[in-house]
């Protein structure tokens, strides 16, 4: 079968794990072309992954009419506008969460999507593809924990980008520490439970980077909240582990229990020294969610080859970002909030 083109646009950290896996690992597709303001992410399309048709413009990209879809990585607030224009020029889209960052925005994008349901739309919540999670959910669904009564989510980010990120914030907003980070562990328990949330109440504090509340930013959050089903769910979200990237998910059913990712390890290596007894952990995102990013993308082709639709919708990244708006005010307001 012919390759399925893909014109890919930004291609900053995750960008360029996006582009080197459509290159290397994804079956059946090809990095058409790539578009990018960034000179020198152009420069590494050309010399490192062989992209002939290179960019300035996402809008002059989309014109080109060899291509068959697009993977969006550019930054969140142009995600609603970029996915509406692929839809328009009759092109499948896999766009990195969010959809968007204000709700009516990413509402009028939802029906854009449900108004053209011949084109696969994807969203990048890569972690329901990892094969730990993947694991967790076959158990889950043939009632292995019976019924769920809880969650408890952890995604902390190493503290060796904490200094970077104080930077960036200064400059830019992200959209909140649960727009930013809790949203993939937000999916998961809506994938889990398939469950929605009814209530949410948020604390949060910035002791390890108290320099992030003049920008209205967090360094650690944490949220208590209800779903309709009455399960619990806990998260914990920040931005300062130093032992690596740490994400841990813990599932509390009727007649059993599952914990992924409590210790986030690199390797099936371990130390033993004058320090004792060491293991060495993941130092990022890219690192421990390496193959899920590849079966993320795998997934998105197949889907346009079958002609099926994708298993993240736009439903779920509106919902998603629905709770974590609320989250977000919850803190600000100091109040338990309604959804």
């Amino acid at each position: 079968m012919t390759k399925i083109k893909i014109g890919q646009v930004g291609l900053g950290r995750l960008g360029q794990v996006h582009a080197s896996n459509i290159v290397n690992h994804v079956n059946d597709a090809e990095l058409y072309a790539v578009a990018s303001v960034v000179d020198k992410e152009l420069e590494y399309a050309k010399e490192e992954l062989g992209v002939k048709n290179c960019y300035k413009s996402y809008s002059e990209m989309i014109e080109n009419d060899e291509l068959d879809a697009v993977v969006i990585v550019s930054p969140s607030g142009f995600h609603a506008v970029q996915i509406t224009q692929a839809l328009e020029k009759g092109l499948h889209v896999f766009s990195e969460k969010p959809i968007g960052l204000e709700l009516e925005n990413i509402r009028q994008v939802v029906d854009k999507i449900n108004d053209n349901p011949d084109k696969v739309f994807q969203l990048g919540f890569m972690r329901r593809f990892d094969e730990s999670y993947l694991y967790a959910k076959e158990a889950v669904d043939s009632g292995s924990l019976g019924k769920i009564t809880a969650m408890r989510c952890y995604g902390i980010d190493p503290s060796a980008g904490l200094d970077s990120f104080i930077q960036f914030a200064k400059n830019s907003a992200s959209g909140g520490i649960f727009l930013d980070m809790s949203i993939h562990d937000i999916d998961l328990v809506r994938w889990f439970t398939g469950s929605e949330f009814k209530t949410v109440y948020s604390l949060g504090n910035n002791i390890a980077a108290p320099e992030l509340s003049e920008c209205e930013e967090l360094e650690t959050g944490a949220c208590l909240s209800e779903l309709e089903d009455g399960t619990i769910a806990y998260f914990l979200a920040g931005r300062n582990a130093h032992h690596g990237y740490h994400v841990e998910t813990e599932i509390i059913g009727t007649e059993g229990m599952i914990r992924i990712g409590n210790a986030p390890e690199k390797n099936l290596v371990t130390l033993y020294d004058k320090n004792g007894v060491v293991r060495p952990t993941s130092g990022h995102f890219p690192e421990r969610f390496r193959f899920a990013f590849i079966n993320e993308l795998n997934t998105f082709v197949n889907s346009i080859k079958n002609k099926e639709k994708s298993s993240v919708t736009g439903v779920d990244g509106l919902k998603s970002t629905q709770v974590a708006i609320a989250m977000q005010e919850s803190f600000e307001t100091k109040n338990i909030i309604t959804l």
